[in-house]
């Protein structure tokens, strides 16, 4: 669901460094023309585009965000990605739709329609890819120059590489890959607030340009320019951690922000409708699928142990069976903040 960003204006201009064939970067890799280099983070995601983008006889166009899981292990935790349009080019929001929805996706678009940005919660594979749809329009009699750059960021990723990615429509090809500069927090101007959440914080510091903030490792709502981050806290419980995720890495401001009162209530329990398929050998390795109501976040047991490789939605979640005790039913189960589902049964074969 789009939905408009309180704050006007855009983001200041990415603090990047661009990269040429055999740069070091502060990492200690080596940029190649040919050759990708290998990650320096376990957890690595990095971002690209595509379309047919506007421009000469064409007032309308479309394009595509991916974002690649690149590492060596499951990406997991929220995903933060932006888009910025040059003037005179706009969108109405992205479009997201793979299935089963083992994940939440929510978008927020700019008041002048040129900036977006998306989080993406949900665990996936080494390998895999996901992207959004955006249709793209122009201004008449504005000349289409300057270049949408398309930025990813994720908290547990620690290698800033493959995190920007320029298109030039004027040139009418691919900017030279750059690095954003790490980010620095230096305080918030409010620390206290009901554990409701809606609490309006501005986080200060530098390189904050598309940053995503995490406040007890939960997103918060808003909006970040190079140095200063207008968020909406989420709801929690006593002394949480704030950080700041940008392209360029994540930094953790100085103090944390303190809940006060009561906490938020408790989300609906969870609901198991049916799992697909319903037998697997008992060596475990099956992928399975879990369908039913109030999952996201959650986590998957198969007799009490738990599974792996778990991305849980709102209605579905998809997981890993673990090996079984021995052949035979078990009880499947998904865990939230709002408890335990009650169970649906799993078959391990010999």
């Amino acid at each position: 669901m789009i939905t408009r960003l309180a704050k006007a204006g855009l983001a200041a201009a990415l603090s990047v460094t661009t990269l040429t064939t055999g740069a070091v970067l502060a990492t200690g890799a080596t940029a190649e023309a040919a050759t990708p280099a290998v990650p320096t983070s376990a957890q690595h995601v990095t971002v690209s585009q595509s379309g047919n983008y506007p421009g000469g006889f064409f007032t309308t166009g479309n394009m595509s965000v991916s974002w690649t899981v690149a590492g060596t292990t499951d990406l997991t935790g929220p995903t933060h990605i932006t888009l910025d349009l040059p003037p005179g080019v706009t969108t109405d929001g992205a479009m997201f739709f793979p299935a089963p929805a083992d994940y939440t996706f929510t978008t927020a678009l700019s008041p002048d329609h040129r900036h977006l940005e998306a989080v993406f919660t949900g665990t996936r594979p080494v390998g895999s890819y996901n992207f959004m749809k955006l249709n793209l329009a122009t201004t008449p009699g504005v000349p289409i120059v300057g270049a949408i750059t398309a930025t990813v960021a994720n908290p547990n990723d620690t290698d800033p590489t493959g995190h920007v990615s320029g298109y030039d429509l004027g040139s009418k090809s691919s900017l030279p890959a750059t690095v954003q500069a790490a980010p620095a927090v230096t305080g918030l101007d409010t620390a206290t607030g009901p554990g409701t959440g809606g609490t309006a914080v501005t986080v200060s510091g530098s390189n904050l340009a598309n940053g995503m903030v995490l406040v007890g490792g939960v997103p918060a709502p808003g909006r970040c320019t190079d140095t200063a981050c207008a968020v909406t806290t989420p709801g929690g419980t006593g002394s949480a951690p704030v950080s700041v995720v940008t392209p360029g890495g994540t930094a953790a401001a100085p103090v944390t922000f303190d809940y006060t009162g009561a906490p938020p209530p408790a989300p609906a329990a969870p609901v198991l409708s049916s799992v697909s398929p319903t037998s697997g050998p008992a060596a475990g390795g099956t992928r399975v699928y879990l369908f039913g109501s109030n999952l996201t976040y959650g986590s998957v047991a198969f007799g009490g142990v738990p599974a792996t490789h778990v991305s849980c939605g709102p209605a579905a979640c998809t997981a890993t069976a673990p090996a079984g005790a021995q052949p035979g039913p078990v009880d499947v189960t998904v865990t939230t903040a709002g408890g335990t589902s009650a169970p649906v049964t799993y078959t391990y074969t010999a």
